[in-house]
Formats: structure tokens, C-alpha cells, sequence
């Protein structure tokens, strides 16, 4: 567009404010359909955490309406929070859901990275160093670009656990935030200009532990309290700003500060987990059957796995202990038959989960249209029967 036509469209736009025209109210809050749809599965997945999933969200709506810039990341984003309180669970959330894989992400561990010497993994060696050429850099052009679909040319680039890496870490994502630029060891320039950079930490989630004492797990949590969270942000903001040098807290989009999770969001993350266990069972051949768990049977497994310092962690070791295990060995001895609904209960001493099942061919039905909608976008599978 021409400069003289855009003075004639202002010059329109100002005429019809000065005769009265009749102006139309926009919704700017509106999402488009695929951001919608990514927006709802990301709450599926992902419990409690709104924060970082309206986050992802508005960073997808930006990424779709075209209206990123060339010279910054699409999105610069700093997780903080407890540990197993979802951080690294959304990143892999949002990936899995544009991909159908969970691990179609650049993931980087920063704990590998404790000394700068070793940042020359992820560019590469200078000519005259040691390993120049015969390593090849993880931030390549080759290896952002190669989750790039049709529908969606964008990457997930996770650093996990930031606060671990070396300064020189920090100092080289400096041009990355700012510029979108990166150059390798071989003079080689990368492009993040289509990449979401999320990083994630565990700063402040002792004092965020002490503040919330009493409000996790099985104590009632109001989660209403906008002084409680507001605090727990404040704890996560301040000791990032403790860490990180201005110029690098400077350069993020948001920081979100995970909250720790009440017993009914917990109840939710195990049905997730549940939902997990049932694919499972259906990926191994096998196992075509339907789990229906009793609540007492998700009672016992919420004594058994929730424990505050760690988060839903240790859930999912109960999960596998009690549940996984023992489903195995009902397949690997032919207990369980394709169709048959298996029923989780807690057996009478109450210190032990029981297994019954109930032979119904007419479930293949059920389980082959879970099957079907296995991954990708709108294929997560409905909450099983209590």
C-alpha cells in the first residue's frame, strides 16, 4: 500500500468520525477457531494453570493472524513454580496437541550446561577449536525446522530448568530474545522468528511452599484468594529478578508463576492420568478393554501419591505402582479378554487396589473410537466411568 493511499483512508476514516457515522464495536477478545480449539485442548490437558494456557494461547492467535515480527521470537515465556506443577506438562501439552507428539519440541536441559565451555553443544565449535564441524549444534536451522507442518510452521524450544545453566547461557539467549538471531560455530545465522522460547524454573518454590502451608493437597485451597496468588506471584517474580539480570528479565513477554494445585484439580490430573493408562492398555495389542475406577479406588490412589514438596510426581509412581503393574501382569497372563470392562476397586484390608472384570464384547465399539482419536488435535479421550 502506497503512502498517498493510506493518507486517503485516514482522511476517510476522520471524515466519517466528523459527520457521524455510525462506527461497529469489535470484540478484541474474540479467538479464531484453530486458536479456540487449541485454547480448549490446552485446558484439557493441562489443570489449574490458566495463566500459561491462555499464554500459549494468545502467542498461537498472534502466530495465525500473521501479525508477529520478523526480527523477535513469537513468544518469549519464563515458567516458574514448584516442581510437578505442570511447567514442562504444558509445553509438551502444546506440542503434542499442533503435532501429535509430545515430543515434537527443541528440549534443551539446562542442567547439561552448568559450565560455559559446554554451550559449544548447542552452537557449535569455532574454526580452530576442538570439534569444529564433527559436532553438530542442537539449535540448527535443521532442527527447529523439522516439526514444521503445512498447517503450522512453528517450534517449541523448552529450556528446562534455566536457573541450572551457566551465565553464558543466559548471555547467548540475550540475542535470541532480542533479535531472533543466533550464529553457530561454523558463521551459520538460525532464525528464531518462528519460535516459541519457553523456559522454566524452580526459583522461589520454598518460600511459595511456605506461604501456601496448609492450602494444598487435602486442606481446602481458595483458590479465589486474589491476595494469596497475588502474593505467590510476587515470591516467583522476585526471585527471578534475583537471578536473571535486568536486561534478560527485560526481554521475556510474561512470566507465569504456576500455583499449586487444590484436591479437585488433583482429582482432575488423575483422570487425565487415567485416560493415559486406558491408550496404554489400548497400544499393546492385548489390552483392548475399558478401565471404570471406583472413588474409592481414586481416593486411596490420591493418599498414596500426592506429597506437596513434589507435586503430581509422585501421583503418577502410584499410578504405575498400584494400577500399571498389576494391569500388566492380568495381560501378560491372559487374564484380561478383548471387550472385557475392568473394574478398579479398593480391596478390603483397603491397603491394595482390586481388579473384576465383566466380559462385554460390546465395548470394542468404545474402545475403537478412543483408538481412533488417539493424538493430534481433538484427540483426547473422555474421562473414564467411576
Amino acid at each position: 500500500m502506497s503512502t498517498m493511499e493510506l493518507k486517503t483512508m485516514r482522511a476517510a476514516a476522520g471524515m466519517g468520525d466528523a459527520t457521524g457515522a455510525d462506527w461497529v464495536s469489535l470484540n478484541a477478545r474474540q479467538r479464531c477457531d484453530e486458536a479456540s480449539e487449541f485454547e480448549q485442548e490446552l485446558f484439557k490437558r493441562i489443570v489449574a494453570q490458566d495463566d500459561a494456557v491462555m499464554a500459549l494461547s494468545q502467542i498461537y492467535q498472534v502466530y495465525l493472524a500473521k501479525m508477529t515480527l520478523p526480527s523477535k521470537p513469537l513468544g518469549a515465556l519464563l515458567f516458574l513454580g514448584p516442581t510437578g506443577s505442570g511447567k514442562t506438562r504444558s509445553v509438551e501439552a502444546a506440542a503434542e496437541i499442533l503435532f501429535g507428539d509430545s515430543y515434537a519440541m527443541v528440549k534443551v536441559d539446562c542442567a547439561e550446561f552448568q559450565h560455559s565451555h559446554e554451550i559449544s553443544k548447542l552452537i557449535g565449535s569455532p574454526p580452530g577449536y576442538l570439534g569444529h564441524r564433527e559436532t553438530r549444534p542442537i539449535l540448527s536451522q535443521e532442527i527447529l525446522d523439522r516439526f514444521h507442518t503445512l498447517q503450522n510452521k512453528l517450534t517449541f524450544v523448552l529450556f528446562d530448568e534455566i536457573e541450572k545453566a551457566s551465565d553464558a547461557l543466559w548471555q547467548l539467549l540475550l540475542g535470541v530474545l532480542d533479535k531472533a538471531r543466533i550464529t553457530l560455530g561454523d558463521n551459520r545465522v538460525v532464525d528464531f522468528s518462528s519460535c516459541v522460547i519457553v523456559m522454566t524454573s524452580n526459583l522461589g518454590a520454598r518460600e511459595m511452599a511456605e506461604v501456601t502451608e496448609g492450602k494444598v493437597g487435602f486442606t481446602r485451597r481458595f483458590e479465589a484468594e486474589p491476595e494469596l496468588d497475588a502474593r505467590i506471584e510476587r515470591i516467583g517474580v522476585e526471585a527471578a529478578r534475583r537471578k536473571f539480570s535486568p536486561e534478560f528479565i527485560n526481554r521475556l513477554d510474561k512470566i507465569v508463576v504456576f500455583r499449586s494445585l487444590s484436591e479437585e484439580s488433583l482429582r482432575r490430573i488423575l483422570d487425565i492420568e487415567f485416560q493415559i493408562v486406558q491408550r496404554r492398555a489400548l497400544m499393546s495389542g492385548g489390552g483392548n478393554f475399558v478401565l471404570s475406577c471406583a472413588e474409592r479406588a481414586k481416593d486411596f490412589l490420591l493418599a498414596e501419591g500426592f506429597d506437596r514438596r513434589y507435586g503430581t510426581r509422585p501421583l503418577k509412581r502410584a499410578i504405575e505402582r498400584h494400577m500399571v503393574i498389576p494391569l500388566s501382569n492380568l495381560i501378560a497372563t491372559k487374564q484380561i479378554d478383548v471387550g472385557d470392562v475392568v473394574y478398579v476397586d479398593v480391596d478390603e484390608t483397603g491397603q491394595e487396589l482390586c481388579f473384576k472384570k465383566k466380559p462385554c464384547s460390546a465395548v470394542m465399539e468404545w474402545t475403537q473410537s478412543i483408538s481412533g482419536g488417539r493424538g493430534g488435535r481433538g484427540g483426547s479421550a473422555q474421562p473414564l466411568a467411576a
